[in-house]
């Protein structure tokens, strides 16, 4: 066996040939790891340890804690608003609903059928950017604002889940504003709304009672970490390649331009 390596090796070298890798097989099955969450990118790697580099929390009575409360507080009026039912919406991250979160700030439908690898993309970068977080979030076990105030959330139906998930930092914030990273980086032309879209992403998180600013704030960074690791990731890579052709196809269908219109003015309630 050792000689018939070394034959190889040698032939190699002297006809001068690399031998060539086969395509990574990028919509090929993936397993899931519990109903609906896909297998993530990085599965297998060392995992990123956020809470090496996320700090503690805001302390009870901190100047930092005052300015989440103030923040918080400011979007109360919120509840029952149009504002308040895009938080709802935002908050829900199955497919195929969750593809179209970005659609608006792209220009473009994204769906399984019409962008097959972005919507990949979009599933298995989900899971490493949101488990990124819970090192940090097991560590810390913030309450979340809604335990505090005693207030209404915008997902009720994830209150008993949401109570003892800790707060900080924001999983919803890391997965909103990766993605926002991922499609920036796919559709340059378009960055700027796109990055702005994710912003507002990770503010229903605050609009709907469930996170305090500084939580969106530490899972917008750890987000930033996990797209950093993903760019050595030799199969995310060849899936943004994919990605990166659908949208530059020129041929998608487009969203509705009074929706997005609508979506602008909602998105604006909270700035």
């Amino acid at each position: 066996m050792k000689a018939l390596f070394t034959s190889v090796a040698v032939i190699t070298i002297l006809t001068g040939c690399q031998p060539q890798a086969p395509a990574p097989d990028i919509l090929g099955p993936v397993p899931e790891l519990t109903h609906g969450l896909m297998q993530g990118y990085l599965h297998g790697d060392a995992p990123l340890d956020s809470k090496q580099f996320v700090p503690p929390p805001p302390a009870e009575g901190s100047a930092r804690q005052q300015a989440d409360d103030a923040a918080s507080e400011a979007l109360r009026h919120l509840e029952g608003s149009a504002r308040w039912d895009l938080a709802a919406k935002d908050a829900h991250l199955s497919f195929p609903s969750a593809a179209s979160i970005f659609s608006c700030a792209l220009g473009a439908n994204v769906s399984e059928a019409q962008t097959p690898a972005l919507y990949r993309l979009l599933q298995r970068s989900l899971t490493d950017l949101g488990l990124a977080t819970y090192p940090a979030k097991t560590a810390y076990q913030r309450l979340r604002p809604f335990l505090i105030n005693g207030e209404a959330i915008c997902s009720p139906e994830d209150r008993e889940t949401l109570e003892t998930d800790g707060s900080y930092p924001s999983g919803h914030s890391a997965i909103g504003w990766g993605w926002a990273l991922i499609l920036s980086q796919l559709a340059p032309e378009k960055a700027e709304a796109v990055l702005a879209r994710g912003r507002d992403y990770t503010r229903s998180r605050m609009v709907c009672n469930v996170h305090w600013m500084s939580d969106t704030e530490a899972g917008m960074a750890v987000g930033a970490a996990a797209f950093a690791r993903l760019q050595n990731n030799a199969l995310f890579q060849a899936t943004m390649s994919a990605a990166r052709s659908e949208l530059a196809a020129g041929d998608l269908s487009v969203p509705d331009t009074g929706s997005c219109e609508e979506e602008a003015k909602v998105l604006a309630m909270s700035d």
